[in-house]
């Protein structure tokens, strides 16, 4: 069986990420191609000459032999095609975020429940060698309870371009928190098991948005989300999460991290670079495991794994859920932010 995708949003991360990930599996065929301009759709379909091209979304989804939706829209959009996919009988596979708000997440979530149809979003650090390592570690428990975490993905220069919808509110719904904070959040939260957030609380800045670095694509067009968020989370099963996420600030270097403090062990993941920590009668000891590159690159690993569980071969370990939850979270360090206290989920 062959599955039929259509692609709606041409841009850098689909033509980076989402199509070399659909052209790694080969009971996949990219049949049509969809952007609102049409001249970048038209470009992304000129390796494939029987693809149709469209600038409206909603004439790809009239094809009924279109089997999947890939969307890699700004943002803003994500929801409003995932829902219109999912009606019109589609599987979704969608970049993140889910959503710009819990409200749409959830009628994502919805739609699909009620649609029968798979809908994922991408969550590729999952599928990191070192992820899946750790992940199997942790389902053994060799760490004992996870209690105490931090993760995060600070740039000391890293700001996307004044003027493009990363930095423009509306279309992108906020700044480093919502374009990094999902990817170490929700590998943070899958390695724990998923626990449920109860209270947030954070702060966000924006401190770099009218300095030369800032400028970009419009060098006076929009920047009004932060530059730097932080925060801490807390989970129902007791353990807690501090998060923090810039494009820039006054650090030594990028970093990207994530750490899990265990009962009975601990570990650290630094620019993929994985470090374990523990006891052996009464010794305490480190280990860094060493990995080879993984021969499916993790984009391309996410989304094969999305295309086996359509063909009914896998289980989704990304769920809806996953996603309502995390939408959840995001938008409520904003408004604690905005607020200056703690907010109850």
């Amino acid at each position: 069986m062959t599955l039929k995708v259509g692609v709606i949003g041409t841009g850098g991360i689909f033509k980076g990420a989402h199509l070399p990930g659909w052209l790694s599996h080969k009971e996949v065929e990219i049949v049509a191609f969809c952007d609102a301009f049409k001249a970048s759709a038209e470009a992304a379909a000129k390796d494939f000459p029987d693809a149709k091209v469209y600038d409206d979304y909603k004439e790809l989804l009239a094809d009924q032999s279109i089997d999947i939706v890939g969307i890699s829209t700004p943002n803003l959009y994500h929801s409003e095609i995932a829902i219109a996919a999912l009606r019109a009988g589609k599987h979704v596979f969608c970049e993140k975020p889910d959503a710009v708000n819990p409200i749409e997440a959830q009628k994502m979530a919805d739609a699909a429940k009620a649609s029968g149809k798979q809908l994922m979003t991408m969550r590729n650090n999952r599928f990191t060698p070192e992820a899946q390592y750790m992940k199997r570690i942790i389902d053994e428990g060799r760490m004992g309870d996870l209690y105490m975490g931090r993760c995060g993905w600070i740039r000391r220069r890293g700001i996307p371009g004044r003027g493009g919808w990363f930095t423009t509110k509306e279309l992108s719904g906020g700044g480093p928190l919502i374009d990094l904070g999902v990817h170490m959040i929700d590998m943070a939260m899958w390695l724990a098991g998923n626990p449920k957030p109860v209270t947030v609380s954070g702060s966000t800045y924006r401190k770099f948005a009218d300095r030369p670095e800032a400028s970009g694509i419009v060098p006076s067009g929009t920047f009004d989300v932060e530059d730097l968020a932080a925060g801490f989370i807390r989970f129902d099963n007791g353990a807690s999460l501090q998060i923090e996420f810039s494009w820039a600030s006054n650090v030594e270097e990028e970093k990207k991290f994530l750490e899990w403090r265990g009962t009975e062990g601990g570990f650290s993941l630094v620019n993929d670079k994985l470090s374990i920590f523990g006891e052996d009668q009464g010794v305490l000891f480190d280990q860094k495991p060493q990995f080879s590159a993984s021969a499916v690159p993790q984009h391309s690993a996410n989304i094969r794994h999305f295309v086996e569980c359509v063909l009914g071969r896998e289980t989704p370990t990304i769920t809806p859920d996953h996603g309502v939850d995390m939408i959840k979270i995001l938008c409520a360090i904003y408004e604690s932010a905005e607020l200056g206290r703690e907010i109850r989920l």
